[in-house]
């Protein structure tokens, strides 16, 4: 559910922009490290959400405005990818010099004894993970359909050109998708850093399998991205078992090229059509 989370913020800003944030892994570990920090200057864990929540929005707008808008204004194909993976590499050596290179315990804010489920022992907060991660996702999807904002996003994501024409801010609603974008990553980051150690490089494969799941449920599918992060966490954790844990990341690489050869618009996109 964490893949999907993130990935849920790369489908965000791909259908409003056609782009990518390739730094939502940093939007991720800058959201652990700050929770981190809240934490430990006493604020209870809860009301360090939305604060974190706030910072990640903020973020993501400043992505927007700093390394993407001026390569969609200057129409360039690739500018905003080496704009986001450069933004990506300051966040990370800000955060190595802020909070320094080791890894960090984040204190669990439920009990850390396992709980039986269907005969399974599982921890307190990865029940949270699952159900925060998809708490978010339909938040964002009831925002999107119910309020006038959410609905002058999906009007651009449908045709940006003509909701523009109907008097929609094209470009305020492309940050906007950003800000969101890092929002979401930013809550995944306060949801995973208790079951993990907390750093500067905790981002780094987070953000690049989360865009393997984007690409395997389809860059076009809110639903897509879901079902791409539950089919790769459940390989990569069979394969860990089964096999060994030095081969569980090799199910989703595999996935990855099939579908790309096979379903390139992923499996639950929309294969768009052209005329030239």
């Amino acid at each position: 559910m964490i893949y999907a989370v993130i990935a849920f913020g790369y489908q965000l800003t791909f259908a409003t922009s056609g782009t990518l944030n390739f730094g939502q892994g940093e939007a991720l570990m800058l959201g652990a490290l700050v929770g981190l920090t809240l934490v430990g200057l006493g604020v209870n864990y809860w009301v360090m959400i939305p604060i974190v929540c706030i910072f990640g929005f903020a973020q993501g707008a400043l992505v927007e405005r700093v390394g993407v808008r001026p390569a969609i204004k200057t129409r360039s194909e690739f500018g905003w990818i080496m704009a986001t993976i450069a933004l990506g590499i300051i966040f990370k050596n800000v955060a190595e010099n802020i909070w320094g290179r080791d890894d960090l315990r984040f204190p669990s804010p439920l009990p850390e004894a396992p709980i039986q489920v269907l005969g399974a022992n599982v921890l307190p907060m990865e029940l949270l993970v699952v159900f925060g991660a998809l708490g978010m996702m339909i938040l964002v999807e009831i925002f999107n359909r119910k309020s006038i904002y959410g609905k002058a996003f999906v009007a651009t994501s449908n045709d940006r050109d003509a909701a523009g024409l109907m008097g929609i801010n094209t470009g305020m609603v492309i940050t906007f998708s950003y800000a969101l974008s890092s929002l979401t990553a930013a809550f995944a980051g306060v949801l995973v850093a208790p079951l993990t150690l907390t750093g500067a490089t905790m981002g780094a494969v987070l953000g690049l399998k989360a865009f393997a799941v984007a690409i395997i449920g389809g860059l076009s599918s809110g639903m897509g991205v879901v079902v791409g992060g539950l089919i790769l966490g459940i390989a990569e954790t069979t394969t860990g078992f089964y096999l060994s844990t030095g081969y569980k990341d090799v199910p989703g690489l595999v996935l990855l090229l099939l579908v790309l050869t096979f379903k390139p618009a992923g499996l639950f996109g929309k294969t768009a059509i052209k005329k030239v």
